[in-house]
């Protein structure tokens, strides 16, 4: 069936016939973009790269191909040069309104250090090398202070992209990198905005009056612009704001209201027929200066930047292609690989040599700082637009400027390279030494860091000392640290000088409820430190005054310093009288979180409900029943070695409950067949490190007929964990169990973790902590120390500079 149609306007006719062939090729081209550039981006993603190397890729073979040149020549190449004009358009306004221009205002930080000194240094070196090297002919020195810019400026949508895929994001380098490009990419572009108006690329005019007149027209529609918009449209958009509020979906007069204001302050710089004000410009300016903050303005962001990166950049680059005719690229060309070169390390050495200086102004290593400029090369669309538009408009040769595009590639192809090796350095800096009960060489000292919260902790952290050192050679050190929230009282009545045991001695507390707790603290873990005289144990007292923000780094700093094998901290849940727990303090909860998460070493957590009022375990005739629980994983091998430890005492009576997944069961055969095969291999080794680190302590403890007792129980689900678990309801003082970290047997504990109050305990820790279990029983969760560089990669947040 023919589907031609037929319209007259004003004479002239217009046809769409989709039996065509040419027709029907725009579409299949279209639609071939589209599927090969998923296929293609999966195959590159583990090498990091974005979609912007992908659709390149892509569009400079179909670009180039016969049958879709002549598909897309004649009046398609006009169209098709609209179609990116207007996706150009929404590029940098969306990109302007992502960007805060409020921080030209303030006081320069080191981003902005950084990215004024790249910039300058890059921007020098290349308006000194280009125009030796003569890449047009047409306004040579306006081309060079054009190109010198480019060099100078980064693509920051790209380099916040490959910075978020590799997840450095949070890192210190990752926080500065990103900051410095978007800095550099504002500035930029305004210089663009700037340069514009002085040299327009349209419409030369040969007098110089009016050459003046038309600049000052365009500087004043530009200020205009920027007025206008930064008044209005905060009134504006607050309004539309406060009428739809979250929750809500957005009435559709504010849309279009909203939608027509945008259009209004975008155009306007164009509306005088004396104006050539560039569009692409006018809605970066536009964008810039719009509120970036409110529901209007997030909606506008989310809906153009899904169409760009779904619809646009894949014909954006479809068209680079086609503007970049490679039957007229001269290969054989010298002059054109001097270009390409001199330009690749004009725009390296200038940002390198740039973040380098300044970085050791600011105390940062040459290596990081190197890499920062690596990544501050990255270039954007806009630049790989301009660069096309420079061969559409026959200012460069097609050759020339195909390298200056290569360029501008490249730059992007090497970042993720340079995120890699820089991960990879942040590996190598990480302590080799591994601070945990399990590695614990036997011929040295036991270290231990004791947090107290006041003297309601004094109780459990004398039996704490008391069962871990057990008679333990060659001795153990205990290091009793008072944790306390520094408020503005406290801080009026901190004093300089005789710290008095304190982590910090520079400093006195004498608040005086602050200075009777650490009193009471100190003569009860005194009293035992002198107890314990001449058997092994030392007694440290040591002082964690911070904020709650900055508490857990203080920790961590201290437990780095001692070189402790494990952290024991209070549970953030006080006792009540009836023996429930409390709703706790939540900034002791936000502090055990962060030391759980950056700790480097193991951590426990002890959920005190009658340990602390316990007899003493040092008082003849004591006895206290204690169990672990072992189902596998790197922290039960952890709660194993500490478990060790208490066994030696003579007061303590361990049994080691291990739970056994059947595998029998029809619900273990369904989770092994759905696992992938890396999956198995991982359970596998775990597994294989369970049973020897079990089979160890057994024939250690447990076969030689000594105090410990040892149970199994074969469990098929979590239903079956949490009735094994009831049933030692009551029976022990104590019990030790692991946080679940690299746990196989996770059937065991699957869904046990979808009604968790308290995630840091992990799931078995979370139950027996509950309500229902008995008021008399307290939990040691304990979870070994995070070894770095592991598979699953660095914290997010890692420091290297």
């Amino acid at each position: 069936m023919n589907t031609t149609t037929t319209k007259n306007v004003c004479g002239d006719k217009w046809y769409l016939n989709l039996d065509k062939p040419e027709e029907a090729l725009k579409f299949l081209g279209f639609i071939a973009i589209f599927v090969i550039r998923t296929l293609l981006h999966h195959l590159m993603k583990p090498l990091g790269q974005p979609y912007l190397t992908t659709d390149f890729s892509i569009g400079l073979i179909l670009g180039n191909l016969p049958k879709f040149r002549e598909a897309f020549s004649g009046p398609y190449s006009v169209t098709l040069n609209n179609i990116i004009e207007f996706g150009m358009i929404c590029h940098m306004f969306v990109m302007g309104l992502e960007m805060n221009p409020s921080v030209l205002l303030r006081p320069p930080t080191k981003d902005a250090f950084i990215a004024y000194t790249s910039m300058i240094t890059t921007f020098v070196l290349a308006f000194v090398t280009t125009p030796f090297l003569h890449y047009t002919k047409t306004g040579p020195y306006v081309f060079s202070l054009a190109l010198s810019l480019m060099a100078s400026s980064t693509g920051s949508p790209i380099l916040t992209r490959v910075i978020a895929n590799l997840k450095i994001r949070k890192s210190d380098l990752g926080k500065l990198a990103s900051a410095a490009g978007v800095h550099t990419d504002m500035i930029s572009t305004l210089f663009y905005c700037f340069g514009f108006i002085f040299f327009p690329t349209d419409k030369p005019l040969a007098r110089p009056l009016q050459r003046f007149f038309r600049a000052l027209l365009m500087f004043c529609l530009f200020l205009a612009q920027v007025t206008f918009t930064s008044i209005v449209s905060p009134i504006f958009l607050n309004w539309v704001n406060n009428e739809n509020p979250e929750g809500k979906p957005l009435k559709g007069s504010h849309l279009v209201m909203s939608l027509a204001f945008v259009v209004l302050i975008c155009s306007f710089p164009l509306w005088p027929a004396e104006s050539v004000y560039n569009p692409i410009l006018s809605a970066f300016t536009a964008g810039l200066f719009l509120p970036n903050q409110g529901r209007m303005s997030k909606w506008i962001i989310n809906k153009i930047n899904y169409l760009l990166s779904t619809v646009f950049y894949p014909i954006f680059f479809f068209w680079v292609g086609f503007i970049i005719h490679m039957r007229n690229f001269d290969i054989g060309d010298k002059m054109a690989w001097a270009k390409f070169f001199s330009l690749l390390g004009t725009v390296i050495v200038g940002k390198v040599t740039g973040t380098v200086l300044c970085g050791l102004l600011l105390g940062y290593h040459v290596p990081e700082t190197a890499s920062l400029g690596l990544l501050l090369t990255a270039k954007g669309h806009f630049h790989v637009y301009l660069a096309a538009l420079a061969i559409r408009t026959n200012r460069v040769k097609n050759t020339t400027g195909a390298m200056i595009i290569f360029v501008i590639v490249l730059t992007v192809i090497y970042s993720p390279f340079v995120v890699m090796d820089i991960i990879k350095r942040a590996r190598k800096r990480v302590p080799v030494h591994i601070m945990a009960l399990q590695w614990l060489d036997p011929t040295t000292e036991l270290r231990i860091l004791i947090g107290l919260h006041g003297p309601h902790n004094i109780g459990s952290t004398l039996n704490l000392m008391e069962i871990c050192h057990g008679g333990r050679e060659p001795g153990s050190i205990f290091y009793a640290t008072d944790m306390v929230e520094l408020t503005d009282e406290i801080a009026a009545t901190l004093k300089k000088g005789g710290g008095g045991g304190q982590s910090n001695d520079s400093v006195t507390v004498t608040d005086r409820s602050v200075a009777e707790m650490r009193e009471s603290i100190t003569a009860a873990v005194n009293g035992y430190g002198e107890l314990r005289n001449g058997q092994g144990v030392t007694v440290r007292r040591m002082l964690a005054l911070s904020t709650f923000m900055t508490m857990a780094q203080d920790v961590c700093g201290l437990a780095d310093e001692l070189m402790v094998s494990i952290i024991i901290l209070p549970f953030h849940k006080r006792l009540n009288p009836d023996g429930t727990l409390d709703s706790g303090n939540t900034g002791f909860r936000h502090v055990n979180r962060k030391i759980l998460k950056n700790a480097p070493c193991s951590v426990g957590i002890l959920v005190d409900r009658s340990f602390g009022q316990t007899e003493e375990a040092w008082r003849p005739g004591a006895s206290m029943a204690i169990a672990i629980i072992f189902i596998g994983g790197r922290d039960d091998r952890e709660a194993l070695a500490f478990a060790a430890q208490v066994a030696r005492h003579p007061v303590v009576k361990l049994k080691v409950i291990r739970f056994l997944e059947d595998k029998s069961s029809q619900n273990a055969q369904k989770r092994s067949s759905i696992l992938n095969r890396a999956s198995v291999v991982e359970q596998e080794e775990e597994m294989k490190l369970d049973d020897e680190c079990f089979a160890e302590f057994y024939e250690r403890y447990i076969a030689g007929g000594g105090r410990v007792s040892y149970m199994e129980k074969h469990l098929t689900n979590s239903s079956e964990t949490f009735t094994a678990l009831k049933s030692l309801d009551g029976e022990y003082g104590l019990v030790i169990v692991g946080r679940g970290g690299g746990r196989a047997s996770s059937g065991l504990t699957t869904g046990l973790n979808d009604w968790q109050q308290c995630p840091e305990l992990g799931p078995i820790g979370d139950v027996l902590s509950g309500s229902d279990f008995s008021h008399n029983t307290s939990m040691l969760i304990i979870q070994q120390q995070r070894t770095r560089g592991q598979l699953d990669g660095l914290h997010d947040d890692f420091n290297i500079l």
